[in-house]
Formats: C-alpha cells, structure tokens, sequence
C-alpha cells in the first residue's frame, strides 16, 4: 500500500491500484474502516471514468457493480454490507442495523429520503453519495458509534450536521464533545458562486455572527442580482460547533472537488456530466458488540 498526503488532514492510500482518501484523525481507531473514493481505479469510461459509483447516471451496471468491488476491497469492507442512502438534501437522519446490510446495491432500498445514517452495529457500511457537496464522516470513540452524512447547501441550511450530532445523543448516549467529525472533500468557497436567494437562505437559518464568516459577496454589478461565494466548509463548522462538538474535534479535509477535477468528481465542474463519488464508514467490532 502506497500513501501520499494530500493535505493536512487527508492522505491518499491506494490499495492494488485502487486510490481512496483517508483522514488521520480516524485512523487511529483500528476497529472503523473509512474512506471517500476518488475518480481513479475503476473501470468505467467516457464522462465516468473511471471510479463511477453512480447506477443511476447512465452508466453501465455492470461496471458499476465491479467498480464497488474494488473500492470497498481497497477500503477494506465488504459490498454485501453497505447501505446505500436516498439523498434527497433534506435534515432526515436514519438508524442502520444489520438488517439493512446491501440495501440499496444487493437488495431493494426499504427506506426513502434518507441523507445520513447512523450506527453501533459491527459490519454495516454506511455509504453516502457525494460530487461537490459535503461529506460528513462521525464519530464517537466513547461508545463506539459512527454516522455519516449528505451536506449540500439545502441540507447545510437545514443543518443536518447537527441533526446527526443529535441522533447519535439520543440513539447512543454519545455526548456532543466526545464526537469527532471530519468534513470531506467538498466544493470550496472559492469555487462556489451562489445567487442572493441561496444566501438568504442562510441569512434567515444562521445568525449574523454565522453567515458573516460563510457568505462573501461579490462586487456588484449594475442591473445584476448580487452573488456570493459560499464557504461550505465553514458552515458546516460552524453548525457542528452549535451542536455542541468541540471546535478541535473537527477538522476539515481541504480538498476542493472542482480544485482537484484531476482527483474527483465535480458537478460544476463538469456541469452535470459525471460520475458519483462516495463516502464509506463501517465499524469492525468483536462478537459482543455485532447487531443480530
């Protein structure tokens, strides 16, 4: 296994020509397998190459399926076990069990308008769909718990970090402080220009305090409806802090989508012809603590 850091916080692994970004903040816990896939290693072609995860952008199912057998190999989880999401960008934040082991990719999806999930059961991979919005990765090495969410700026206004950091408190008794959250690669501010009516959104949800240091405004042009440069990853920070997590418990990934198109996926970027990428959590526990 070959390892390149690429940031501060993410380092590049690449497992049999298979790369994935991994954050060492994590890493140091042998029992969770985690990972947020790259463009590379796959097998897919043409506006999907090669790493695509998405079934349902037009690509082939067949190398869709093989492509997840290699990353999850790369990762080191099993296919088998993951648990798709139903991203529709809303607040809603779900429990994964074993019983929902291969919803999604080996079995019907028994679930809807699902952005995140949470577990504490052994072996059951949580996967959460990703090209330019935010990756949330969670986790609580007190009990032992880990979610895993979909954040693009509707799911940001609605604060859906936040939601994750309160269902692992109610579901686990994790407490806010104790749990650390890293933000995946994402589109950055300075790629991301939004409209005056997606930066009020945020205007009316965060407090003045909040939006001043997410919200740039451009110069304004005579005749023109004002646009912004919406920093997602300080956002995102900055709910998490709300929701009591310690300001050193998250920690940024740093790396931009549409920056590094060489790297990932972008929707901007490729302006909707693209490939999915994913983010993987999976929890690798002794016998006593796997869900039945």
């Amino acid at each position: 296994m070959s390892e390149i850091k690429l940031t501060e916080h993410a380092v590049l692994k690449n497992v049999g020509n298979v790369p994935y970004v991994s954050f060492p903040i994590l890493e140091q816990f042998p029992y969770l397998r985690h990972g947020f896939s790259t463009r590379l290693g796959g097998v897919s072609s043409g506006i999907f190459e090669s790493m695509n995860l998405g079934f349902l952008r037009g690509d082939y199912e067949d190398l869709v399926m093989e492509n997840y057998e290699r990353i999850c190999q790369s990762i080191g989880i099993e296919v088998d076990n993951l648990v798709f999401t139903d991203q529709v960008h809303k607040a809603n934040v779900r429990v994964a069990t074993a019983s929902d082991r291969g919803m999604g990719i080996k079995k019907e999806r028994k679930f809807k308008e699902i952005d995140g999930q949470i577990t504490n059961e052994s072996e059951v991979s949580l996967l959460a769909f990703s090209a330019d919005c935010v990756p949330l990765f969670f986790l609580d090495p007190v009990n032992k718990a880990i979610g895993l969410t979909h954040s693009g700026w509707r799911g940001t206004v609605s604060k859906i970090g936040k939601v994750t950091v309160e269902q692992m408190v109610k579901e686990y008794g994790s407490k806010a402080e104790d749990i650390l959250v890293v933000i995946g690669p994402c589109i950055c501010k300075d790629c991301y220009e939004v409209s005056e009516d997606v930066a009020k959104e945020f205007m009316t949800h965060f407090t003045k305090e909040q939006y001043e240091k997410i919200l740039y405004p451009q110069a304004e042009i005579s005749g023109q409806s004002q646009k912004y440069q919406l920093d997602l990853w300080e956002a995102n920070h900055q709910l998490l802090i709300e929701a009591g997590v310690a300001s050193e418990h998250i920690v940024k990934s740093g790396l931009c989508t549409m920056c590094r198109q060489d790297l990932f996926f972008s929707h901007r970027g490729s302006k909707g012809r693209r490939g999915s990428l994913a983010g993987f959590m999976s929890l690798s526990l002794p016998d006593s603590h796997k869900g039945e």
